[in-house]
């Protein structure tokens, strides 16, 4: 990964209010809602759970917006984030195999820990990045095949978690292959 220091950058970063800005007014939407409906009830919890999970992605995107210039390697961050964020909060919210208590969506968190392994164990260099990223990808498809083949879905249901699973494993692989091109890049 280039850094700032290696091109010559600044250490801040210009898309700091931008990045803020949403994640604060995407926090503060549900309780905008909440004073015109009552089909949107959140308790404090979800405002927390909430606000950890958008500001930690936002910590972890201003980093890499940080880090590099790259705008593969910021590519490949940006989708890994939302595939990673929206495994969470639709797990959290409705769960992706029945409802949100069936204990098969723990799997899922196979296919996290693979994503945030693979780049831990990279030292986030861009080449690793794209190999976790792809072993992600290869995960969520394993667990889509697990799901289908299994029984535990009804027949016409099969199809949704097919189209599930293949929409998140090409997010990841999408993520792999602007990792890669950053890796290409720096060579």
């Amino acid at each position: 990964m280039t850094t700032h220091a290696e091109t010559g950058g600044r250490p801040g970063n210009r898309w700091t209010p931008l990045i803020w800005s949403v994640a604060a007014g995407l926090i503060l939407l549900p309780f905008v809602a909440m004073q015109f409906t009552r089909e949107v009830r959140w308790t404090a919890t979800d405002f927390v759970f909430a606000a950890v999970m958008i500001g930690g992605s936002c910590v972890v995107l201003e980093l890499a917006l940080r880090l590099t210039r790259n705008w593969a390697y910021r590519g490949g961050v940006v989708l890994a984030l939302a595939a990673i964020f929206l495994l969470v909060w639709i797990n959290g919210a409705v769960g992706i195999i029945g409802n949100e208590g069936n204990p098969l969506n723990l799997l899922y968190g196979c296919v996290i820990m693979t994503a945030i392994g693979g780049a831990m164990g990279a030292g986030f260099r861009a080449a690793g990045m794209a190999r976790g990223m792809a072993a992600a990808a290869v995960v969520m498809l394993l667990i889509g095949m697990f799901v289908v083949t299994s029984g535990r879905t009804d027949p016409p249901g099969a199809i949704d978690y097919v189209a599930i699973h293949l929409f998140f494993a090409m997010i990841f692989a999408g993520s792999a292959l602007l990792f890669r091109k950053a890796a290409r890049e720096q060579s």
